[in-house]
């Protein structure tokens, strides 16, 4: 009996080049589909991919929200016409559904249900056989109930199929030229609202116009989380300093659009910071 050295490779040996092989050969055996894109980082890739291997046969979907800040619309829509991205927008009503409004820890899911069912009525009516979203590998990690929202209604999520995690994506994206590469995350801007607390447009158009102003002063990586009357500040650590130095003046900006006081988050930003509550009454 002889012996080998030779060991089949785990999913952590694949290289980014063969997950992109992979990604390749999934959508492609897909035949036609619909994309679910924001314009970040995952959804950018994947209509890249899915437009080179089926042309006519991909087309993106974005949905236009008021939890969907307008510079987020306007990149989605350069972006797709620099590919040559079939794009169509569409009005996106969560804000009708009171289960969505009322923003418990499952919003996700009836938000995603909402958008996943335009997505597959265009589907039907342009005779395509999928629609698929943007999720990646890392998000089988995080509290996702828009992943459950898509298993039910058949939506294929190709990236993390293909085992593709955030790093690979943007190490991908950036050999392949997209602009969007060193994107830093984005989020729906109603994760900013702590569960429990009903979303409104105002909410969230206050939120919108906060990010706004700290992006315009530099900083990158930001988040406001409305907390009633409190705005808390998230940024990334390199933006920290800035924050502070400009701290009298973000505090006026942030007063005149309604909140009575701002704060600083001393453990800055970080992804699903709304979720923490969620582990805290589940270790009570």
């Amino acid at each position: 009996m002889t012996s080998t050295n030779a060991e089949s490779p785990t999913p952590q040996e694949v290289t980014t080049e063969e997950k992109l092989d992979r990604l390749r050969d999934i959508i492609s055996s897909l035949g036609s589909v619909v994309v679910a894109y924001s314009g970040g980082v995952d959804s950018t890739l994947l209509l890249k991919v899915a437009h080179d291997q089926l042309g006519g046969r991909a087309i993106a979907v974005t949905a236009v929200s008021p939890s969907f800040p307008r510079e987020e619309r306007e990149q989605a829509t350069r972006m797709a016409e620099e590919m040559g991205a079939e794009l169509i927008l569409v009005e996106s009503d969560e804000l009708d559904d009171p289960n969505y409004v009322a923003n418990p820890p499952d919003r996700c899911y009836h938000c995603k249900s909402i958008l996943f069912d335009e997505l597959l009525h265009i589907a039907r009516q342009r005779g395509f056989a999928y629609v698929v979203d943007g999720c990646n590998y890392d998000d089988l990690g995080d509290h996702r109930p828009g992943i459950q929202a898509a298993r039910e209604l058949g939506v294929r999520s190709p990236l993390m199929e293909a085992e593709l995690t955030k790093s690979d994506i943007r190490a991908l994206s950036r050999r392949l030229g997209l602009p969007v590469w060193d994107k830093p995350s984005a989020a729906c801007l109603a994760s900013r609202i702590p569960y429990g607390t009903p979303i409104t447009e105002e909410s969230l158009e206050q939120i919108a116009e906060a990010e706004r102003f700290l992006h315009g002063l530099g900083m990158t990586q930001v988040r406001v989380r409305h907390h009633g009357d409190i705005a808390r500040i998230e940024v990334d650590a390199e933006s920290m300093p800035l924050l502070i130095e400009r701290g009298p003046q973000i505090a006026s900006h942030l007063r005149e659009l309604g909140f009575a006081y701002v704060a600083a988050d001393l453990e800055g930003y970080r992804t699903g910071s709304m979720n923490e509550t969620l582990a805290q009454q589940d270790d009570g």
